[in-house]
């Protein structure tokens, strides 16, 4: 058992993170990252700023940039499955002050986005009880995702699988009832068709400007994918189940966001003014209730209410669990406060989730300064630190196969080898960065240029920088040559 997943308590006995999540529950995690508010919610706002062509394209470039990324964090956390994820590898293979900053930059953006993600259920929540103040349903949701992560591991597997369950039954009904009435079977889609694809400018609207623009709506869809990573470290047979995990993301990919945006496209129009508007707390808009709506199921506004309920507590309960893990992790490679990194007799890093809790704890803000207000400011601090961590696997992969073959090494002794080297993760470190880059490039095209929005935006590059490169100046790190790369003899339940 490697040291960052013990811990000795004062009796002798050994405590260790427990591998209780299994094959189910890794695959509806990774499911489940990829399904969310982005999909329910903006997927319409796409369609309608780059036509149904440049919706689709954007979609599957992303998807396959997500799909290279998960396939080279598939080979990483199947030969070395810590909580870790991605910083241990970044210390190990590419500079330890570079792994230091990636897990301080990926605890801060889930603690951040649990915060965001329960001031959006108080937004859902509004549907139903316009009356009842907000912060209580954000206390409310808050208590029942720190008691789902307290109690141990399988509390959260057992919760996300249930909830990921939910959102694919969704997506997969949308899906039936979408090609019923596109064929005729069901009634409500008399103008579906490709002339749809037909109007105006489409397929292609707005250009290459705003299939940019989508890109980025279509990256925070997908971000949440890396989860996997995070729960290597507690799952059975992570040289087995990872990647089986990792080959369904492709197909996961086309499945629910090509062929759901596709059919969204097909039965409204792109110049429909009701899929311009991207509002979480107004669900009557979203895509998923205009056609659901349009097929005569009149209850649809609630039941997509209840959905994406759902997929917001389950982004939040997944961010509990990463941000919590995460920081144990730091905690034990000695780069953040050791108490941190003590476990409770089950096996729960309780220290790290009380730390995280008082964080999200922020979203009580919104009870003073109005929850929209808030949720656009936290929504816009943690935004980038999602890319930023992308960028990190792909360069830590990259670098890793590197060291592992000028090592001389057997590729063959790997538990999983993605078969894309070097393209995808040079690919996927392109788009990405260049997603990045480009969150808010329309700010410089102005007269005046809105300084406000690009620190707000782009805040989150220079503080990562100025943590790596404070580390690196305090601890005189550099770079790991190939052949000074250490990687573990033992491979943790290969078979």
């Amino acid at each position: 058992m490697s040291e960052q997943q013990t811990d000795t308590a004062k009796s002798g006995a050994v405590r260790t993170l427990r591998r209780e999540l299994k094959a189910r529950h890794l695959a509806m995690i990774a499911i489940g990252g990829s399904i969310g508010t982005g999909l329910f919610v903006a997927s319409g706002a796409t369609v309608a700023q780059a036509g149904p062509g440049g919706a689709l394209l954007s979609y599957a470039l992303i998807g396959l940039m997500v799909y290279f990324l998960m396939t080279s964090l598939g080979e990483l956390a199947a030969f070395m499955p810590v909580s870790g994820s991605f910083s241990t590898y970044g210390s190990k293979y590419v500079d330890e002050g570079f792994g230091f900053a990636l897990g301080w930059n990926y605890w801060y953006n889930w603690a951040v986005t649990i915060a965001v993600d329960l001031v959006a259920a108080q937004l859902v929540m509004l549907y139903w009880f316009p009356d009842v103040d907000g912060w209580i349903w954000s206390a409310l949701f808050l208590a029942v995702i720190f008691l789902l992560n307290y109690i141990s591991v399988k509390g959260f597997g057992e919760a996300e699988y249930w909830f990921s369950l939910i959102k694919v039954s969704t997506v997969i009904i949308f899906i039936a009832v979408g090609i019923a009435m596109i064929t005729g079977i069901m009634k409500g889609a008399e103008n579906a068709g490709w002339h749809n694809w037909e109007i105006g400018d489409a397929p292609f609207a707005g250009g290459f400007a705003a299939m940019i623009g989508v890109a980025m709506i279509v990256g925070f869809s997908f971000q949440g994918t890396e989860l996997i990573g995070i729960a290597a470290g507690e799952s059975k047979d992570p040289a087995k189940n990872i990647p089986k995990a990792v080959r369904k993301v492709f197909w996961r990919i086309l499945l629910f966001y090509i062929l759901a945006i596709l059919i969204i496209s097909l039965i409204i129009p792109y110049t429909d003014p009701n899929l311009l508007r991207n509002d979480v707390g107004d669900i009557s808009v979203s895509p998923f209730t205009l056609v659901f709506k349009n097929a005569g199921l009149l209850s649809a506004a609630a039941i997509m209410n209840a959905v994406i309920l759902t997929a917001v507590l389950s982004a939040g309960n997944s961010g509990m669990y990463a941000s919590t893990r995460m920081l144990f992790t730091l905690a034990r490679e000695g780069k953040a406060p050791k108490f941190f990194g003590k476990l409770s007799k089950n096996g729960v890093p309780r220290n790290a989730l009380y730390a995280t809790t008082v964080v999200a704890g922020l979203c009580f803000l919104s009870s003073m300064y109005g929850n929209q207000t808030v949720y656009l400011w936290l929504l816009n601090t943690s935004g980038m630190t999602g890319f930023i961590a992308w960028l990190g696997i792909a360069i830590s992969h990259y670098r890793f196969r590197r060291g592992y073959v000028a090592q001389g090494r057997d590729l063959n002794e790997l538990p999983y080898r993605s078969g894309f080297f070097p393209v995808g993760p040079i690919f996927a470190f392109i788009l990405c960065l260049i997603i990045t880059l480009g969150q808010n490039y329309q700010a410089f095209l102005e007269d005046t240029i809105d300084w406000y929005g690009v620190v707000a935006t782009y805040i989150g590059i220079p503080l990562f920088l100025l943590i790596w490169f404070t580390y690196k100046i305090v601890k005189k790190t550099r770079f790991i040559r190939y052949s000074e790369m250490q990687f573990p003899e033992h491979i943790e339940n290969k078979k």
